[in-house]
C-alpha cells in the first residue's frame, strides 16, 4: 500500500512538472497575494502608529480582533487595506439573500452567464457603497479614540475623514479586483485566497505569544502540548466534516430516439453536512461582538450604562455569550442554508430533465423527501459548526490562547486549503488528459 502511495505520488509530481500553464497560476497566485500582504503595511496618511497600536492592543477582544484577523493585521496598523475584502463578502452575502426574496434577481439568476454577470455588477455597486459608509464611521471613530500614546488621529477634520474614506474605499476595491484577477488568472478563489492569507500571516506572532506565555509561566509546557495535539485534532475533524456529504441516487429513464434507446444513466445528487459555510459562525460573532466594541469606542466618553452591563453580560467566555453563540450559529446554519439550496427548485429542474429519485415520485414528493435529508443533514452540521466555534472560545477566555486558534480561523483555513488542492489536482487530471489527446492524434497521423 506505501509503495502504491508512493508511485501516485512521484505520477503527481511528474505531472506538475509538466504542467507548465498550472505553475505559471501558482506564481500569478503567489505574486499577487505578495501584492496584497505589502499593501497591509503601508498606514493611512494622519494616523499616528504607536498610538493607534496602543489603543487597538486596548479593544483587539472584541469585533475590531476579529476583523484584524480578516484583514491580515491591517486594521492594526490602520493601513490602505484596514477592511480588507470583507465589504465585498458582505455585499455577496447581501445580494445572494436579496436573490431568495427579489423576483428581479431570482429572474437574473436564472438566465445563466448574462445574469450572473449583471448580478456581480450589483455585487461592485454595494460593495463600493459598503465600503464608503464603513470607511466613513472608522474616520470618525478613529478621530474620537484616544489612548496612553496620545489621540490615534494627527490632524483631525474633514479633509482626514474625506481621504481615508478615499484611500479606504480605494484599497477595498484593489483588494476586490486583485481576487477576481487571482480567480481568473492564478489558482483557487481569489477572494478567499486574500482571507486565507491574511490568517496564515498572524500565525508567527500567535505562535511567539503562546510559547511566551510558556516562557513566563502563564501557560505549562503540558498545556501548550494538548492546545498543539487539540488543535491536528481539531482540524482532521473539520476536513472530515467539511468532506461529509449524503449522495442522493438519481435515475434517468431510458428515451427511444429513432432506432436506438438512450438515457437509462443513473447519477448522484451530492448533499453537503456544511452547506452553510463558514457564514453562521461570521454572523454570530459580528453581532455578539458589538455591543463589547461599542462600549470600548464610549469607554472614555461616558457612555450609556445599560450598554457597559450587555457588554460585561456578553465578555468573551461568559456563560451567555457561549449559549448565545451556540445557538446564533444553530440558527444561521439553518437560515443560510435555506437561502443557498431550496429542495422545490431542486424538485422541479429533476422532474424537467426526467430525472426522479427511486421510490420517490416526482414533484412534490422528491422536494418533501430532499427538504427532509436537508434538514437532517443541517442539524448535523449546525451542531459541528457551534461545537468547532465555541470550545476554542472556552480556551480563548480562560487560558489567553491568541485569537488565531478560533474556530472561525480553522474553518476558513481548512476549507480554502482544501478548495485550492482540489483545484491544482483537477489541473493535473486535465493535463494529462490533454497529453493523453496529444499523443493519440499524433499516431493517427503516423497511421
Amino acid at each position: 500500500m506505501a509503495v502504491a502511495d508512493q508511485l501516485a505520488a512521484n505520477v503527481n509530481w511528474r505531472a506538475f512538472a509538466r504542467a507548465t500553464e498550472l505553475k505559471q497560476r501558482i506564481l500569478f497566485a503567489l505574486g499577487a497575494l505578495i501584492v496584497y500582504r505589502l499593501g497591509t503595511f503601508i498606514p493611512l496618511p494622519g494616523i499616528d502608529g504607536e498610538a493607534m497600536a496602543a489603543i487597538f492592543r486596548q479593544q483587539a477582544g472584541g469585533i475590531m480582533g476579529m476583523f484584524n484577523m480578516f484583514a491580515g493585521g491591517a486594521l492594526e496598523r490602520m493601513s490602505i487595506f484596514a477592511l480588507g475584502i470583507l465589504p465585498y463578502i458582505s455585499a455577496a452575502i447581501i445580494m445572494q439573500l436579496m436573490t431568495a426574496v427579489s423576483p428581479t434577481l431570482e429572474q437574473l439568476k436564472k438566465e445563466g452567464e448574462t445574469g450572473r454577470r449583471t448580478i456581480n455588477q450589483y455585487t461592485r455597486y454595494l460593495t463600493v457603497a459598503l465600503s464608503a459608509f464603513q470607511a466613513y464611521g472608522l474616520s470618525v471613530g478613529l478621530e474620537s479614540m484616544s489612548g496612553p500614546a496620545g489621540s490615534a488621529v494627527v490632524d483631525p477634520g474633514w479633509f482626514f475623514r474625506a481621504s481615508t474614506v478615499i484611500t479606504i474605499v480605494g484599497g477595498t476595491l484593489f483588494l476586490m479586483w486583485l481576487g477576481e484577477q487571482i480567480t481568473a488568472r492564478g489558482i483557487g478563489n481569489g477572494i478567499s485566497l486574500i482571507i486565507f492569507t491574511g490568517i496564515i500571516a498572524t500565525l508567527p506572532s500567535a505562535l511567539f505569544s503562546t510559547f511566551e506565555l510558556g516562557r513566563t509561566g502563564a501557560l505549562s509546557p503540558l498545556f501548550i502540548i494538548f492546545l498543539v495535539v487539540m488543535l491536528v485534532a481539531l482540524i482532521t475533524f473539520v476536513v472530515f466534516m467539511e468532506r461529509g456529504q449524503r449522495r442522493v441516487l438519481v435515475q434517468y429513464p431510458k428515451q427511444q430516439r429513432g432506432n436506438r434507446m438512450v438515457g437509462g444513466e443513473t447519477s448522484h445528487l451530492p448533499l453537503k453536512l456544511n452547506s452553510s459555510g463558514v457564514i453562521p459562525a461570521i454572523f454570530a460573532s459580528s453581532i455578539l461582538l458589538m455591543p463589547s466594541t461599542l462600549a470600548s469606542f464610549t469607554a472614555g466618553g461616558g457612555g450609556p450604562e445599560w450598554l457597559a452591563v450587555v457588554s460585561t453580560l456578553l465578555g468573551r467566555g461568559a456563560p451567555l455569550f457561549i449559549l448565545l453563540y451556540a445557538g446564533l450559529i444553530i440558527f444561521f446554519a439553518f437560515f443560510y442554508t435555506s437561502i443557498v439550496f431550496n429542495p422545490q427548485d431542486t424538485a422541479d429542474n429533476l422532474k424537467k430533465h426526467g430525472g426522479f429519485i427511486p421510490g420517490y415520485r416526482p414533484g412534490q414528493r422528491t422536494a418533501d423527501y430532499l427538504d427532509y435529508l436537508l434538514t437532517r443533514l443541517t442539524t448535523v452540521g449546525a451542531l459541528y459548526l457551534a461545537a468547532v466555534c465555541v470550545l476554542p472560545e472556552i480556551l480563548i477566555s480562560q487560558y489567553a490562547v491568541p485569537f488565531y486558534f478560533g474556530g472561525t480561523s480553522v474553518l476558513i483555513v481548512v476549507s480554502v486549503t482544501m478548495d485550492t488542492v482540489a483545484q491544482i489536482q483537477s489541473h493535473l487530471i486535465a493535463h494529462q488528459y490533454e497529453g493523453l489527446i496529444k499523443k493519440a492524434k499524433l499516431r493517427g497521423r503516423r497511421a
